[in-house]
């Protein structure tokens, strides 16, 4: 039993390790590009979306998570909503398709975690205060106009897995007004046998405090994220009537996290 705690402990101690030297390099090499294709507002987003891959594929291998992806994911300019099991959701993501993420505003104040946000262009939103989403849905028009994928995390917060809480309709408003198709997918997660349970390992939800839970995730010995992209995208003029067939559309394809 000590010696498999001390693997575990030795385990999750070199996977921050990597994860740190790993975030440091790319980070750098795209800092170290950033002037060059700057002027140009197309080579950057492809700039930055390749690193942000790279570094979301590096992540999956330190981790030992295996993204398990059915369907096929969108492309170019889109708007996709997801339910929301918690950090390690933007990484099995962004590992699949290049795409900024709407994030909630507390994030931007994380040390470390708020500057690599911002570097790939995070959407923040704080939900608490209505006035602040005409600013969200102009920064994400921006965005579409630009040529990235959007994705949403409709729920508003992340959960334990057990089902799909409903999902709030504010930041459909865009795809409502101009008739734009939305996209959805569902994200689960599983350990293996004789692991702690995803819901507890994985998902990161309630009072959970971020360095712990991740210290927790990386001493596993590894676990799979399922991502099931929908068949076809939704359209409707009404942002809650959207909503509404959006999560209805995710609740039946999820598989609840055990």
């Amino acid at each position: 039993m000590m010696r498999e705690s001390l693997a575990k402990h030795l385990r999750a101690a070199s996977r921050l390790i990597a994860l740190c030297c790993v975030t440091a390099g790319l980070y750098s090499s795209w800092l170290a590009v950033a002037p060059f294709v700057s002027p140009r507002p197309g080579a950057s987003r492809k700039w930055r979306g390749r690193v942000f891959r790279a570094w979301a594929r590096a992540v999956c291998r330190i981790a030992g998570m295996r993204v398990n992806p059915a369907g096929a994911p969108p492309r170019g300019a889109f708007i996709l909503v997801s339910n929301h099991l918690g950090y390690m959701d933007v990484v099995a993501l962004a590992s699949l398709f290049d795409c900024v993420f709407i994030a909630k505003s507390e994030v931007a104040a994380w040390p470390v975690v708020g500057l690599l946000c911002r570097s790939v262009n995070t959407i923040f939103v704080n939900r608490g205060r209505r006035r602040c989403i005409p600013g969200v849905i102009k920064r994400v028009e921006r965005a579409l106009a630009g040529g990235s994928g959007v994705v949403l995390f409709a729920e508003g917060t992340s959960t334990c897995g057990a089902s799909v809480a409903p999902f709030r309709s504010s930041l459909l408003e865009l795809a409502a007004r101009k008739g734009m198709p939305v996209h959805f997918a569902s994200l689960s997660y599983r350990t293996p046998p004789r692991c702690p349970p995803a819901r507890e390992a994985v998902c990161w939800w309630g009072d959970m405090t971020f360095l712990k839970h991740l210290y927790g995730l990386f001493a596993l010995s590894r676990f799979d994220a399922e991502v099931v992209f929908g068949e076809q995208p939704f359209v409707d003029g009404d942002r809650k009537a959207l909503a509404k067939k959006l999560r209805a559309a995710v609740s039946a394809q999820f598989v609840p996290v055990t």
